[in-house]
């Protein structure tokens, strides 16, 4: 019997039940492939975990705990959430918990560590784990709750989405990355534009990004509301994962006659820099067409959206012989400790020194307000992150521009938001 066709969400959900096919709107328990969380996400899981009195995990090799929020620890209640974590994996044997030198961002470190493989279901308290929608995972964030119910039975349980495809085609203009195209694609749909749906990124033009491009993308999803950014695995992405995984990556594609409930074409030829306006991350706007100059305190240029090597690469070729503003603080943050000495081997890091900017160890940190540059009433930040809420990066009176590197950079230099193209590169 003929298969009936099914989007790349919804054969992820198939092939892991051994069933023929799932229907948008059905209700399925899957079972996980990793489940993770993190120093301000793990603590609340295992008091769930604890109350329920059960001696032990499903399996100590498929959760991952990530101490990289508020670390290295800011203050004394976030070197407490971190010993509770540390104590729940010494106790329950888990392999995979990550906290000081080896710690990185987790939505970078986990890929870089091959814990996670195309065909897999990855759950994880952090809204941001749609990022491995990048390798072909179905992956998506949960409650705390429910990640204590996955840790107890290894299952969990979804509402399979419907799915949208977004096909983007044309030759990127200079400097523009996937960041530009995730931000310009929020910016057509808004923020609840993919609302509990699988955002299935296609198209000649995701073909040619970079992997750290195509991560950067997938982790947004959640900033359109998406249950999953989810891209085909192909040859770049096994070039990737090579060395890395432990197992055989299960390689899936849509159907060409799968069925969507929506279908929007880009034409990247015609995407120029952007910047999100405060306060959402649809507030898009192309740089050039900013009525104004927006002068700015703070750049960050990190995060689990564009911390990767590539995106410092692409910092350092604009920062390279100059200087950062003196009305503004340069923030560099490597995602991982491979990262950070991969960068320290290219001479990255003596780049950035020079131009006078500031190299944090890997943190989530000011993404979310936490610690290693928060800002005061009234102050503006360009950064690489992925949300620009309200209160976002400090006081509920500042402001935060979301951009790729390569805007983030330039707006370093140049004191207020703008392109590489305003200093001659």
């Amino acid at each position: 019997m003929k298969k009936a066709p099914m989007t790349l969400a919804e054969k992820l959900l198939a092939e892991k039940l051994g069933v023929s096919k799932v229907e948008p709107g059905e209700l399925v328990e899957v079972p996980v492939d990793l489940t993770l969380a993190n120093d301000i996400t793990g603590p609340l899981a295992i008091k769930v975990f604890e109350s329920t009195c059960i001696n032990r995990v499903f399996d100590p090799e498929k959760i991952a705990l990530v101490m990289d929020h508020f670390t290295p620890n800011k203050d004394i209640k976030s070197a407490e959430q971190v010993r509770i974590c540390r104590e729940f994996a010494k106790k329950y044997g888990i392999k995979h918990y990550y906290e000081g030198g080896v710690c990185g961002i987790e939505h970078a470190l986990l890929p870089e560590l091959g814990l996670i493989a195309p065909g897999d279901i990855v759950i994880g308290a952090d809204s941001h784990t749609c990022t491995y929608g990048a390798l072909s995972a179905f992956a998506t964030g949960v409650g705390s709750t429910d990640l204590a119910g996955a840790w107890i039975t290894g299952k969990t349980w979804f509402k399979v989405p419907e799915s949208i495809k977004f096909v983007y085609y044309g030759k990127l203009k200079p400097w523009v990355t996937g960041k530009d195209l995730i931000l310009y694609t929020i910016g057509d749909i808004g923020v609840d534009g993919a609302l509990y749906k699988a955002m299935e990124f296609t198209g000649e033009a995701i073909k040619g990004l970079t992997m750290a491009e195509r991560l950067s993308m997938s982790n947004m999803a959640i900033e359109a509301g998406g249950k999953v950014g989810l891209m085909e695995a192909d040859d770049k992405t096994l070039k990737f994962l090579k060395g890395r995984l432990k197992k055989e990556p299960l390689i899936l594609k849509a159907d060409k006659k799968a069925k969507y409930s929506e279908i929007r074409e880009y034409d990247c030829s015609k995407i120029d820099l952007v910047v999100a306006l405060p306060h959402l991350p649809s507030n898009v706007k192309f740089v050039k067409d900013l009525s104004q100059k927006i002068y700015i305190d703070q750049v960050v240029i990190g995060s689990c959206t564009n911390g990767r090597y590539e995106d410092l690469e692409m910092a350092s070729k604009i920062l390279k012989g100059k200087k950062i503003n003196p009305n503004v603080r340069c923030i560099i943050i490597p995602a991982t400790p491979e990262i950070y000495k991969q960068a320290l081997r290219k001479g990255l890091l003596e780049i950035f020194l020079e131009a006078g900017a500031i190299i944090s160890p890997p943190t989530c940190g000011p993404c979310l307000g936490g610690h290693m540059g928060i800002l005061a009433k009234g102050e503006k930040a360009v950064a690489t992150t992925n949300r620009n809420f309200v209160g976002r990066m400090g006081h509920p009176e500042s402001e935060v521009y979301l951009a790729g590197p390569a805007v983030a950079a330039a707006s370093a230099i140049l004191g207020y938001i703008g392109t590489p193209e305003e200093l001659g590169l």
